[in-house]
């Protein structure tokens, strides 16, 4: 991760009137700083910087590392605290700090189990979580989350449950997350969620850290195909009102019977 520089600037002065420009080979863009369009300005400009500084890799949650933007902390709870799933199945499992985050909301409200899901758990990321205090609600599947055996694996362990709720961050190729949400939305009981992560790739494969690929193939361009082929989910826009989002567009509603779409 990139050193971050001495936080504030006591010398900074921006009082009403105040502008903000960007000046790029694309030309200048401004905007007073406290309109809608400075909000939208900076805020898209703040995405790019947490891209380049990595600032979704300096947490942890109850003591395991945790990869996500603290926004999208706060969102997620949120959708969990307001759901109450009896399953999270959560694709892309890394170090277990997402798990455990679920997990802990689990286990506040009594009941519940993660189904952590990854094409490789790494021996210390295992123990991490295997002796953790919230272990007895976190379930481990090994292997490809698009490989038919684990999409069954998964199944199975979700049979029954009365509420689902499905979350996919693992890679972040379109086809790869496209064939994932094909292959999960299945579960997702209705008035719950699919959230598809890290669509802001769509938004930062300009930042001089990005890798070659994210702007011809990201999770955003999946969501887009995906909604347009299932009008059963709705786009959400509720979980990204902080504006500094990692899952733009990506928290997905299934509809209940005969639900008309929502207007935002």
């Amino acid at each position: 991760m990139t050193s971050i520089p001495t936080l504030y600037d006591t010398t900074l002065a921006a009082g009403p009137g105040a502008r903000v420009l960007v000046e790029t080979e694309a030309g200048v863009r401004q905007a007073d700083l406290y309109s809608p369009d400075g909000l939208a300005l900076v805020a898209g400009l703040w995405l790019k910087l947490s891209a380049e500084y990595g600032l979704m890799y300096g947490g942890s949650w109850l003591g395991v590392p945790i990869i996500q933007l603290p926004g999208d902390i706060v969102a997620m709870q949120e959708l969990l605290w307001k759901t109450r799933p009896d399953v999270v199945v959560e694709c892309g499992f890394a170090h277990g700090g997402s798990a455990v985050l679920y997990a802990s909301i689990l286990e506040l409200l009594g009941k519940g189990v993660v189904i952590g899901v990854d094409v490789e758990v790494r021996r210390h990321n295992r123990a991490a979580v295997e002796s953790h205090p919230l272990s007895k609600r976190i379930r481990i599947v090994e292997g490809s989350s698009i490989d038919p055996r684990t999409v069954s694996a998964v199944g199975k362990a979700a049979e029954g449950a009365a509420s689902v709720l499905v979350v996919l961050d693992s890679n972040h190729d379109r086809e790869h997350v496209l064939a994932e949400m094909e292959a999960y939305h299945g579960l997702v009981t209705p008035d719950s969620y699919l959230v598809a992560m890290d669509g802001a790739q769509a938004h930062v494969w300009d930042v001089p850290r990005a890798k070659p690929g994210w702007r011809d193939s990201n999770p955003l361009q999946a969501i887009e195909a995906f909604l347009a082929a299932h009008p059963e989910f709705d786009e959400d826009p509720r979980y990204h009102r902080g504006l500094v989002t990692s899952s733009p567009r990506g928290f997905l509603r299934r509809k209940r019977q005969g639900e008309a779409s929502w207007n935002w």
